[in-house]
């Protein structure tokens, strides 16, 4: 298939309704209070009740939002927002990356393969992929999924380079639920009404450019490639179809859904391959805890120490400059029966509780309910205190829902890694000369068994699977050193068999061999 056609709407249907909700949940992860008060219609500031506050259905739930609530007249925004989407999304990431995978070429002993996995380890395996990835995960927990692609520069590095696209920056194209193309769009520049997108769809075989002069909702017509700055560069590489040619048959992108299924959109065939949020049917959640926070924090304003005085404790400054008491004064002289109060009392101190417990209590609940409904541990968050006494098997007890379910989202990382890892081997070669590895092998990615496992419960598990005979020494070197490659795990596996091997008494030789 081709780019778009011309005058094309954009984003394309369905994909708005995607859009839509990828937004929703981007303002909740980025925490910006003003587009919270947008996409729930809190913008106004009219101190009257909207109508469709009593309405039903979907549109009457998001106006009863707190965050779709006016704000009344002659008041001040001082609504707050906690940020736990982003901290649930920066754990799904760190439960996935922090500890990174390593994509190893099966292991053989042609010549050309070892060539070809030390390519990968220059390529894949390095620190600034790794961080790549954890950036990735974290924004796909939020949108839903993330796309990941191969481009290369040679004024930048000698070999492809791996980078993410987030969900709300491209339109998808699937068959039987696989990914067959997919189309990244950015805008370029903006001229009043005007705006420039740079197309950039991927299919096997080769990667078309376009640049197309449009509105916000009308793609517009196609244009030169070298009339913007930011796609001149692919004017003198792209073919007479605004193609280049990547020397792959796989397609150079890929599609990592968070997690599946998609509830909202599983009768929507374009929608439903696509992942789900973690904040996915959680929001009024969010939305609660942020009104509890924010009436908490309004108990705190409302009960600061206020002191109401007398009027006959007021210094007169002047006229025109009106009175003002001096709390730091030591001495008052008041003549009787001219104060303001009529209680008789000169100075009254006034402060209201701050009901704490309750709205501490109602917000570790509501937190409680977010995270087991995204799929996590309180532990995961340091919210669950760990005592000491613990033994390993509690403490792991603990992370099991956590550990669930970032074992569900490495099956889609792995199964969007290794094609991908493979299309960059054929990059490689194609754009940079490299050894062409044998196109029927696909990377294997290997992920640690738990995130941020603690050395003595690796070392415990290896020894009971050992003293089960259901281990082998290469086994148990690979458990414990994740982040080797096959050659030094091979190494490792010689030394230890070495210092372990007992010499035949029989065949022992005085004065030749060792004493």
């Amino acid at each position: 298939m081709a780019l778009p056609a011309s005058g094309s709407v954009w984003p394309p249907k369905p994909f708005d309704t995607a859009l839509a909700l990828i937004n929703e949940h981007d303002a909740w992860y980025v925490g910006d209070t003003t587009r919270l008060a947008g996409v729930y219609g809190g913008t106004r500031a009219a101190a009257r009740v909207r109508s469709s506050q009593h309405s039903g259905g979907v549109v009457g739930v998001v106006a009863r939002f707190f965050w779709g609530r006016p704000i009344p007249e002659g008041q001040s925004r001082t609504r707050l927002h906690v940020p736990l989407p982003a901290d649930i999304a920066t754990t799904s990431a760190d439960l996935l990356f922090s500890e990174p995978p390593r994509i190893l070429l099966p292991k053989d002993e042609g010549d050309n393969d070892h060539a070809a996995q030390a390519r990968l380890e220059e390529i894949m395996n390095t620190p600034l992929v790794h961080a790549g990835l954890l950036e990735a995960a974290e924004v796909a927990a939020a949108h839903g999924g993330t796309y990941l692609r191969i481009t290369w520069d040679t004024d930048v590095a000698d070999h492809p380079l791996l980078g993410s696209v987030a969900a709300d920056g491209a339109i998808p194209e699937w068959r039987h639920g696989m990914l067959v193309g997919v189309t990244f769009w950015t805008v370029v520049a903006r001229e009043g009404q005007i705006v420039w997108r740079h197309l950039e769809r991927h299919e096997p075989g080769r990667i078309l450019h376009g640049l197309y002069q449009g509105t916000s909702t009308d793609l517009g017509h196609a244009r030169p490639l070298d009339e913007q700055e930011a796609t001149a560069w692919a004017a003198e590489l792209v073919d007479a179809e605004g193609a280049i040619a990547t020397g792959s048959t796989r397609l150079t992108a890929a599609y990592v859904p968070n997690i599946r299924p998609q509830r909202r959109w599983r009768r929507t065939p374009d929608l439903s391959p696509l992942g789900r949020s973690d904040f996915d049917g959680i929001e009024p959640v969010f939305d609660a805890v942020d009104e509890a926070y924010s009436s908490w924090m309004r108990d705190i304003r409302l009960a600061r120490a206020r002191v109401f005085v007398d009027q006959s404790m007021l210094t007169n400054n002047g006229p025109g400059s009106g009175a003002s008491f001096d709390d730091e004064r030591e001495l008052f002289t008041t003549l009787a029966g001219t104060g303001s109060m009529q209680d008789g009392a000169t100075i009254t101190a006034q402060q209201f509780a701050i009901r704490w417990e309750e709205h501490q209590r109602t917000i570790q609940d509501l937190t409680r309910v977010a995270l087991r409904s995204a799929g996590y541990s309180p532990a995961s968050f340091g919210d669950d205190s760990v005592s000491v006494q613990e033994t390993a098997t509690q403490v792991m007890s603990k992370q099991q829902l956590s550990e669930r379910t970032r074992d569900k989202k490495i099956r889609y990382w792995k199964a969007a890694l290794g094609p991908l890892a493979a299309a960059m081997l054929d990059v490689d070669a194609h754009v940079f000369g490299a050894n062409q590895s044998d196109p029927k092998i696909v990377p294997e990615v290997r992920f640690p068994e738990k995130a941020n496992a603690e050395p003595e419960d690796v070392a415990q598990t290896i020894a009971l699977l050992d003293q089960a005979s259901a281990i082998s020494t290469d086994l148990k070197v690979r458990m414990f050193h994740p982040d080797w490659d096959a050659a030094k795990v091979d190494e490792e596996v010689e030394r230890i068999r070495a210092e372990n091997t007992v010499p035949d008494p029989a065949l022992f030789r005085p004065g030749i061999d060792g004493a």
